[in-house]
């Protein structure tokens, strides 16, 4: 077995197996997503299943993202989706807690006319907190870099956090008070106690999202108008503790022709939040206090009030900038290159071009610094983002399709992405080819060196400059063709020097690529002769009968000459090779005779100095 295929050979787990490393996760992680990929609705060509059948995902247990199976109990991820699904029911039972055991205090008709009812939903959030306590001793946890899934230690680190006690205190069952307090829902305030399991939900939430400033907005939306809820319900206690329609800070009273009116529990509570609005956010007029209670209540709406302004302005300031934060920097980087160019007096035709290129950009959505983006993640993180991003692309190139996974995740990581504008030349006939470009989007054209014959139409999946990249023609590493942009393209770009060092460690897939290479040059040879044959035929079938010999014989010549340039040119590659070779035997010479000079007169310190000198001359050369 080769280098190449032991370092691609696949790496097999057991099912008991209760700890990976990194690398084997993420390996795992690869061909889950390539199994999946291979598994979705639409239809694949026997080549891409061929591919697609190598890829295995070894038996390691398991059960979905977020949860393994360990000793027959659940594991539950804490970056996984089985833990965020069951946060998200916490957070509901949390959030209904915090609106409604304060409304039911409040409005006690509210609680009265449907006591069973709440009853039920209380009990049933009771037993959400209950499970909550398994999940919690479940849940793994991070200790010297290695995710810890043993059972035990799970259990013993959740007893030993501050979470276990707030939890153990908001499931505290002071129901039991009911039978002394006729019903209060006050006595389950406790239950409010499990906010952190809240917050730990939006926190995920939030990392989640692909909207996170939308998200922070009703995040903090929620949170405001959670503020005003409760001081809405303590507004209303206080006016009925102190009597209502007693003055004119409190809930106006049942008398007169307001009896109907404010009899309706829906007025009562719109009325409060109405005043608690007023008063936090201290944009209206409010009646003002009359007692040492009301006087102290308003000090604190105001207080609470002034935080809740700079908290509202502040967050709401710092998601508008976050939200224009990409298009500022777009912008300003669109402004630096058009004062560059009104300083440097460039043609307003090229500035057209380049005002172009940044509005499509902006408009496709494309970030023109990707890489530097990515450039902080760790590799295996790039390589499956990249699989995600490039796999489809790679995909659709035939000469990559029946290539071994390991290879493609290689080589995806080397991929760079470039955009073409409409007419701009990808490579030129004669260039020096560095690269091989494989198309993602759009249309190029295979053109004369001229420009104005076409050639051929290269689209999506398509593939060129592997020839000059290969150096399998007779002009050596320089480009065959000249390839131009029909619109604006999206080219993945391959360096030489990268497809070299991944063929390297490959050596069966680079002898199949240059043979399809080889292939592809003898079939371009075929066709040019084709055209210019099917050409001869048609100059001489259109000759006049008065001129046949005469354009037989001017084609004739011309056939000659394109003769003879070709063997001048193969014997200048010739002589260049030979001068080459030439020209390394005198170098050689001349170390010889440098070192038997060193060692006549100068001895081994002055040999020592003419082998650094000889050694700065050949670098130079």
């Amino acid at each position: 077995m080769n280098e190449g295929t032991s370092r691609t050979s696949r790496v097999r787990f057991s099912a008991n197996t209760d700890a990976f490393s990194e690398e084997e996760e993420a390996d795992v992680r690869h061909k889950r997503f390539l199994r999946s990929w291979y598994k979705g609705g639409r239809r694949y060509s026997e080549a891409e299943k061929a591919f697609l059948s190598r890829v295995r995902i070894p038996s390691v247990g398991l059960i979905g993202d977020g949860e393994t199976k360990v000793g027959g109990l659940r594991f539950f991820d804490p970056g996984g989706d089985r833990l965020y699904y069951w946060l998200m029911i916490v957070s509901v039972a949390v959030v209904y807690n915090s609106w409604v055991l304060i409304l039911r205090s409040s409005f006690p008709e509210i609680h009265k006319r449907h006591e069973i009812t709440w009853m039920a939903i209380d009990y049933s959030c009771d037993i959400i907190y209950i499970l909550d306590f398994f999940v919690s001793s479940r849940t793994g946890f991070m200790e010297d870099g290695i995710m810890q899934k043993d059972t035990q230690k799970m259990r013993r680190h959740y007893l030993r956090t501050s979470a276990f006690y707030l939890d153990a205190v908001s499931i505290v069952p002071l129901d039991i008070l009911y039978f002394f307090i006729d019903h209060e829902p006050a006595v389950r305030m406790n239950r409010l106690i499990k906010y952190h399991r809240f917050w730990r939900f939006l926190d995920r939430t939030e990392s989640r999202t692909s909207y996170p400033n939308v998200f922070r907005l009703a995040s903090l939306m929620q949170f405001i108008l959670v503020i005003i809820h409760w001081n809405a319900c303590i507004y209303f206690i206080v006016s009925r503790k102190i009597g209502f329609g007693t003055d004119t800070w409190v809930y106006p009273g049942v008398t007169g022709n307001l009896t109907q009116l404010h009899e309706s529990l829906t007025r009562k509570y719109i009325y409060s939040f109405y005043w608690s609005t007023l008063t936090l956010t201290t944009i209206g007029e409010v009646p003002p206090p009359h007692t040492n209670l009301e006087f102290i209540i308003v000090t604190l709406d105001y207080l609470i009030g002034v935080l809740l302004f700079a908290t509202i302005v502040g967050n709401v300031g710092n998601i508008v900038t976050n939200q224009n934060a990409g298009k500022v920097d777009f912008q300003n980087k669109m402004d630096g290159v058009k004062a560059y160019m009104r300083f440097h007096k460039i043609p307003r035709h090229l500035q057209q071009r380049v005002i172009k290129w940044f509005d499509y950009l902006w408009m496709n959505k494309k970030h023109p610094d990707e890489e530097e983006l990515l450039r902080s993640l760790p590799d295996k993180l790039r390589a499956e983002l990249a699989i995600h991003v490039h796999l489809d692309s790679l995909r659709k190139v035939a000469i990559f399709q029946d290539c071994e996974a390991g290879f493609l995740s290689e080589l995806v990581l080397r991929l760079r992405a470039q955009l073409f504008s409409p007419g701009d030349y990808v490579c030129r006939k004669g260039e020096v080819g560095r690269e091989m470009y494989i198309v993602n989007r759009g249309k190029l054209e295979v053109v004369s060196e001229t420009g104005t014959k076409v050639y051929a139409v290269l689209e999506a999946g398509s593939y060129f400059g592997e020839i000059s990249v290969l150096c399998m023609s007779a002009a050596g590493n320089r480009r065959t063709a000249s390839v131009r942009s029909v619109g604006y393209s999206e080219l993945f770009c391959l360096s030489k020097h990268d497809l070299m060092e991944v063929l390297d460690e490959y050596p069966e897939i680079k002898t199949k690529i240059e043979s399809i290479a080889k292939q592809r040059l003898e079939n371009d040879k075929k066709r040019t002769s084709t055209l210019l044959t099917n050409r001869h035929t048609r100059v001489e079938e259109n000759c006049s009968d008065s001129e046949p010999k005469v354009k037989s014989r001017a084609f004739a010549k011309m056939e000659d000459r394109i003769a003879a340039l070709e063997g001048d040119r193969d014997s200048l590659v010739e002589e260049l090779k030979r001068q080459r070779e030439d020209f390394a035997n005198r170098l050689a010479d001349l170390e010889c005779t440098i070192s038997q000079l060193s060692r006549e007169r100068r001895g081994d310190g002055t040999q020592r100095a003419y082998s650094r000198s000889f050694d700065f001359v050949w670098k130079r050369r």
